[in-house]
C-alpha cells in the first residue's frame, strides 16, 4: 500500500494522505494505549504527578482509535465499491467477498498460525487460559468473528487474541454489507439502514450493554455506528460537491470534534456524553467531517509528514502484529530494572519499531499475497469490478 514519496503528485485517486492521516492518529493511540497497560499492570508509577487530563489524551485513548478506524473502513469500502461497480445496489457479492478475503485473510491466518504455535510454547503472555475456551475456542472465535463475543462471555483472551474484536466488528458488518446492498436494491433504504445503526450505537453502549464493561467497548451495535457514519460519508461526497469555503467551515468542525474528545475527554465525562454513549459518535463524526475534506479537496501532506503517512498505509499491519513489539520490548525494559527515565524511550521505541515490522510484513508478505490471490482470481483493471489498475496502491 504504501508508495514511494517521489511519486507522490502522481498518486491515483485512491490515495488520500487526509485518510492515511487518520490511520496513523488511529494506530498511534492504540500503541500508546497498549504499552500503557503494561506498564500499569507491571505497576510502574509514571504517571504520578502528571495532570490526569494530559495522562488521558496521551495514553487512554485506544478505544478512540478503534472507533476512528471503524469510521475509516466504512467510508473507504462505500467508496471503492461506488468507484468499482457505480451504485452500491450494483455489487457483486462474491467479488466483494473475494477482494475482502485477499486483503484481510493472508495476514489474520499467518497470525493465527503464529499464535497457536506460541501457545503451544508456554510462554505466559500467549496461552489461551481454559477458562476462556483454550487454543481452540479462541481459534473458532477469530476465524467466524466472535471474539468480543468470546470475551464478554468468558473474559479477556491474551493481548495478541484481543485485538481481534475489532476485526469481528468489521468482518460482520461486511458479512453482510453486500447481501443489504443487493437485496435492499435502493440505495435510499440503505442510507435509511445506515443511519439506523447510528442512531443505534449510543442505545448500544449505553443501555444495551448493561453492567458489561467488555460488551460497553466491544459490542457489535456499539462500534458498528462508526463504520456505517463513514458509510454515509462516502454516499454523501459521491453526490455533493461542496463549496471551498463550506469545505473549511467542516474541516474545522471536524477537528474540533476530534480535539475535543481526544485532549477534553474528562470534560466530556462531566457533560455526560460517556454515559449517554455519546462520546464514540462525536469523535466517529469529527473523523467523517474529516474524511469528506480530504476527499472532495485531495489535500496533499507535506514531506515532513512522510513518516505518519507510512504508519497510517499500514495500519492494518501494524494493528495486527504490534502486541510482539509491545512484548518484546516491554521485557527489555523490565529486564533493565523499570527504571522510570526509560519510559519514554519505551513508548518512542515501541511506536517506531512496530511501524517498522508492520511495513515490513505489508511490503514483503500481506501485499504479496493480496496481489497473488487477485492474480489468481482474474482481478485487474477489468475484472472483479475493479477501478484500480493492478499497479497503482490501493483504497483498501
Amino acid at each position: 500500500m504504501p508508495s514511494e514519496r517521489d511519486g507522490h503528485r502522481n498518486r491515483s485517486w485512491t490515495r488520500l494522505d487526509g485518510v492515511d492521516l487518520l490511520r496513523g492518529l488511529a494506530i498511534f493511540c492504540v500503541l500508546m494505549n497498549h504499552v500503557n497497560i503494561r506498564l500499569l499492570i507491571a505497576k510502574v508509577p509514571y504517571t504520578e504527578g502528571l495532570p490526569k487530563q494530559l495522562v488521558s489524551s496521551l495514553v487512554w485513548n485506544g478505544q478512540c482509535g478503534v472507533q476512528m478506524f471503524f469510521a475509516v473502513s466504512g467510508f473507504l469500502i462505500t467508496s471503492t465499491t461506488l468507484r468499482r461497480w457505480g451504485s452500491l445496489v450494483a455489487i457483486r457479492v462474491r467479488d466483494f467477498y473475494a477482494l475482502r478475503f485477499a486483503r484481510i485473510a493472508p495476514l489474520l491466518l499467518l497470525l493465527l498460525l503464529v499464535l497457536s504455535g506460541l501457545h503451544f510454547t508456554g510462554l505466559q503472555d500467549f496461552v489461551v487460559k481454559a477458562k476462556t475456551g483454550g487454543l481452540a475456542r479462541a481459534l473458532l472465535a477469530a476465524l467466524t468473528f466472535h471474539v468480543n463475543v468470546l470475551e464478554a462471555r468468558r473474559g479477556y483472551l491474551p493481548a495478541n487474541w484481543d485485538i481481534l474484536w475489532s476485526l469481528s466488528v468489521e468482518e460482520t458488518f461486511y458479512f453482510f454489507f453486500p447481501l443489504a446492498c443487493r437485496l435492499l436494491g435502493r440505495e435510499k433504504l440503505l442510507i435509511a439502514l445506515f443511519a439506523g445503526f447510528v442512531l443505534m450505537g449510543p442505545y448500544a453502549r449505553a443501555i444495551l450493554a448493561g453492567d458489561s464493561e467488555i460488551w460497553r467497548e466491544y459490542s457489535y451495535l456499539g462500534s458498528m455506528d462508526a463504520i456505517a457514519l463513514g458509510c454515509l460519508t462516502a454516499i454523501l461526497v459521491s453526490r455533493v460537491q461542496f463549496s471551498q469555503r463550506l469545505l473549511r467551515t467542516l474541516l474545522g468542525l471536524g477537528l474540533l470534534l476530534l480535539i475535543f474528545i481526544l485532549c477534553f475527554s474528562r470534560q466530556a465525562d462531566r457533560w455526560g456524553l460517556g454515559d449517554l454513549g455519546l462520546e464514540m459518535t462525536v469523535l466517529a463524526m469529527g473523523t467523517c467531517l474529516v474524511l469528506l475534506v480530504a476527499a472532495q479537496t485531495q489535500w496533499r501532506a507535506p514531506r515532513l509528514l512522510a513518516p505518519w503517512l507510512n504508519l497510517g498505509q499500514r495500519s492494518y499491519e501494524v494493528y495486527l502484529t504490534h502486541m510482539f513489539v509491545v512484548f518484546t520490548l516491554f521485557h527489555v525494559f523490565l529486564a533493565t530494572g523499570k527504571h522510570l527515565a526509560a519510559v519514554p524511550f519505551c513508548f518512542v521505541a515501541v511506536i517506531l519499531v512496530a511501524a517498522r515490522f508492520g511495513q515490513g510484513v505489508g511490503r514483503f508478505y500481506s501485499e504479496p499475497m493480496n496481489r497473488w490471490l487477485r492474480a489468481r482470481w482474474g482481478s485487474g483493471p477489468d475484472q472483479l469490478g475493479s477501478a484500480i489498475p493492478a499497479e497503482s496502491p490501493r483504497l483498501t
